[in-house]
């Protein structure tokens, strides 16, 4: 189950409302919300939970790009909101590499041999290497925090704490920022 709202700062604090993310398919999208929401371009902050598997931040300041907070990347990974906020440029890669790999893995196999030839599995050897062959980085999400750790630090939240946050995270984000009470409101 998921869980996701909008924190918009305004003069007299913070508003909330719940999102529904069912159109929303990229970060450009879940960008555009935010922009929506905001009053006098002042901050939003997009929150996303899942069960506590993984919870993320996107930080929208004015016309400025988003700043990105994940918990797990690897657990974010398994889910359809998470892959919004797991951009190739928060990931380290080449932007659609992931997709190259796929294209290129569906028109050739790519086990290093040629059509007809025997494979390694047919000459009885054993790849133990443990990697993948796909090159740096290509669909490697690493375990645990990515992004930008001091996303909420301004706000009142240091790195640090964000870093420790494990459950019910969004709420103790909210109450660092003197919104738990607004939050409470659409949860």
């Amino acid at each position: 189950m998921y869980f996701a709202a909008l924190l918009a700062r305004t003069e007299d604090g913070w508003e909330a409302s719940d999102t529904e993310l069912d159109d929303v398919e990229t970060l450009s999208d879940l960008t555009d919300l935010a922009r929506e929401a905001s009053v006098d371009e002042d901050t939003v902050l997009v929150f996303i939970e899942q069960e506590d598997a993984w919870f993320g931040v996107v930080r929208v300041d004015g016309e400025e790009d988003p700043r990105i907070y994940v918990s797990d990347a690897s657990a974010a990974a398994r889910s359809s909101y998470g892959e919004i906020l797991l951009t190739d440029e928060l990931l380290g890669r080449e932007p659609g590499a992931e997709d190259t790999i796929a294209a290129l893995e569906e028109l050739v196999g790519l086990d290093g041999t040629e059509d007809g030839e025997p494979t390694p599995a047919d000459n009885d050897t054993t790849d133990n290497d443990d990697d993948d062959d796909d090159g740096p980085g290509a669909g490697v999400v690493p375990a645990g925090p990515i992004g930008d750790t001091g996303v909420l630090s301004d706000l009142g939240l240091p790195e640090a704490e964000l870093l420790m946050l494990r459950t019910d995270a969004l709420t103790e984000i909210a109450d660092a920022l003197g919104a738990a009470e607004v939050l409470e409101t659409v949860r």
